[in-house]
């Protein structure tokens, strides 16, 4: 007969789910606002009572829920339950392999394959396809789940990613990305022509606090955390524009949501705003013009086109370049088509 002794302890049992290191050069901030920014499907409402209950520590302390992150602060989150296993299941999926040698790989990948696993997304990722064809992939600390990883680009956005395929080789370029030395350029469909025609958007990006799945803009600086997109026009067509753009930070939907700021969301990006007629006329056969654009190509207008960082073994610079994905070439066909006869 139990005594209730052992489910007692068992209840009392915290198992950490995240562990995470504050910058160096981290402004204080407070506490819940620090983790809503780097935790993935998390509510306020959740993290407040997660503080309550004191599943939330700081330097291995109990804080309270106004408590400030400060600078190198260690932050643990621990849940009564374990942390979902984190194998990857290995799947035969076809990639697409632009360079390959003994320590990385750059793959090009197509719109609608999500990169990692994730929450409603457990395979038919990147990193499943990755696991079949490689043994062994390292992985970030902190981001168990997701071999060879070092950035990520989302679901319906096309285009470069480069892969670790040591730990030496990962290490390297998670300190460029860190240093904001990786070169990365993306091509963007968005709605009518920015002006001037090129320039940068500095304004923080973070979590929106209306609707946790969208990154929003802070030109204010109040929430959020630094973003600078540079952006240049490379076809003006009246009511749409094929611009660049070229990170020089690589916050999560960082490019959406500055194209959303600057009044031009990305062509189809339903999220953003980009799926309504942003730009035109109200006449039936424009707007069934744009609609067959929108079936041509069901996602965000947006592809990382260019890649470029040194090499961690040799120490040269290498630069990859790529073609715009069929849906996103024959949408711009239609677009200077359009233009020109109209």
């Amino acid at each position: 007969m139990s005594t209730g002794e052992e489910e007692d302890d068992r209840d009392d049992e915290l198992f950490e789910h995240h562990r995470i290191v504050a910058d160096p050069r981290q402004s204080l901030l407070r506490i819940d606002r620090f983790l809503m920014d780097r935790l993935p499907n998390v509510t306020r409402t959740k993290l407040q009572r997660a503080l309550h209950e004191g599943f939330i520590r700081v330097n291995e302390k109990a804080i309270k829920p106004n408590y400030k992150v400060h600078p190198q602060d260690v932050i643990t989150v621990s849940l009564p339950e374990p942390p979902r296993d984190t194998d990857v299941v290995p799947e035969n999926i076809q990639l697409n392999i632009v360079f390959e040698d003994d320590s990385l790989l750059v793959v090009n990948k197509p719109a609608g394959m999500v990169v990692h696993p994730a929450y409603q997304n457990w395979s038919g990722t990147l990193v499943n396809a990755l696991t079949w064809h490689f043994q062994h992939l390292p992985t970030l600390p902190n981001n168990e789940g997701r071999p060879g990883l070092v950035h990520r680009i989302d679901k319906d956005t096309s285009g470069l990613l480069v892969i670790a395929k040591t730990e030496a080789c990962m290490t390297h370029l998670a300190r460029q990305f860190f240093d904001h030395t990786i070169e990365r350029t993306y091509w963007a469909l968005v709605w009518g022509e920015p002006d001037p025609p090129a320039g940068t958007i500095n304004v923080n990006v973070g979590r929106s606090l209306k609707d946790r799945r969208l990154t929003t803009a802070f030109p204010e600086g109040d929430f959020g955390r630094t973003a600078v997109t540079h952006y240049r026009t490379l076809q003006p067509l009246r009511y749409v524009s094929l611009i660049e753009c070229k990170l020089e930070t690589g916050r999560t939907h960082q490019i959406r949501a500055h194209l959303k700021y600057l009044g031009h969301p990305l062509f189809n990006d339903e999220m953003y705003g980009g799926s309504d007629l942003v730009k035109g006329t109200v006449f039936s056969k424009y707007r069934q013009f744009v609609d067959n654009c929108f079936k041509l190509m069901p996602r965000q207008a947006l592809h990382a086109k260019t890649l470029g960082f040194v090499h961690p073994v040799h120490g040269q610079f290498m630069r990859f370049d790529s073609e715009l994905p069929d849906d996103f070439r024959a949408v711009l066909d239609k677009w200077e088509h359009y233009v020109k006869y109209h």
